[in-house]
């Protein structure tokens, strides 16, 4: 059973890049211990809010907090140590192995002056091999493809070893087999006892791998639940204007939306 207990929640926050607000009035509280998925259509605030939850971006208004206290307030290391985050777009030195690449996880556990600790590198290995980079340790991470690349970065993500990861589009540039991969490797480490919270496109993925489901559209939460609770055909239609049938997934018994044939896409 998902534990209810919240460690991370934002109240009442408003979001913005200079002049533009993207979201305004916004709360939402993450589940302890399950594992949770953002979906919404193209930028209606769902990567803002998860930049906001990992104390990359100070609220205007409101406020995210981490076990009651504002985030804010908190250092850098010590919430690096509490507060995973994979962005979306991710940037590396181009002469970087990819072995350095996911060893720079393990720098908010270590000292200015301290050396690489055993448990840093069982850590390191332990993420390589889950990802399916243990192979590629010695390569550039300028060299591989976008798959490869975006499971370096998820190794990264793991070795930092948090109880809470945040990941914005983990699911990026991988084939349907590696995000199969990925959202079952997700689910284990939540299975573990730590919370995952994702931004996720594909909503029948989203429904197979999520505990806790948060719908966001036009900068608004707009639904939160588990996903048969906010999977229906009128949120679907509000959130996406789509038109849809909602039906059980043969496999997982989990909501699967079936989009009208006359469904056309929408930016």
């Amino acid at each position: 059973m998902t534990n209810t207990t919240v460690g991370l929640r934002a109240e009442d926050v408003r979001l913005a890049y200079g002049e533009r607000v993207v979201i305004d009035g916004v709360s939402v509280a993450i589940p302890q211990g399950a594992f949770t998925v953002i979906i919404g259509p193209n930028a209606c605030g769902k990567s803002t809010l998860l930049r906001a939850l990992a104390r990359l971006l100070p609220p205007e208004r409101g406020r995210v907090l981490l076990d009651g206290r504002d985030i804010h307030s908190l250092s850098t290391k010590v919430v690096a140590r509490r507060v995973g985050f994979l962005p979306q777009q991710q940037t590396a030195p181009g002469d970087l192995r990819v072995r350095d690449l996911v060893m720079s996880g393990r720098f908010p556990h270590q000292s200015f002056f301290s050396r690489i600790s055993d448990d840093d590198v069982a850590c390191v290995q332990r993420a390589m091999e889950l990802t399916g980079v243990l192979d590629l340790q010695e390569r550039k991470v300028e060299e591989l493809s976008g798959g490869q690349r975006q499971r370096a970065w998820l190794a990264t993500a793991i070795a930092q070893d948090t109880e809470i990861l945040l990941l914005d589009e983990p699911t990026t540039y991988l084939d349907l087999v590696h995000q199969l991969e990925v959202l079952r490797l997700c689910a284990s480490i939540q299975k573990e006892g730590r919370t995952v919270v994702a931004v996720l496109h594909d909503l029948n993925l989203a429904a197979r791998c999520a505990d806790h489901v948060i719908v966001m559209s036009a900068g608004e939460v707009i639904a939160q639940g588990t996903p048969r609770e906010v999977y229906t055909e009128q949120m679907l239609g509000r959130a996406f204007g789509l038109d849809c049938r909602i039906i059980d997934d043969p496999e997982t018994g989990t909501p699967l939306v079936i989009p009208a044939a006359s469904t056309t896409a929408t930016s």
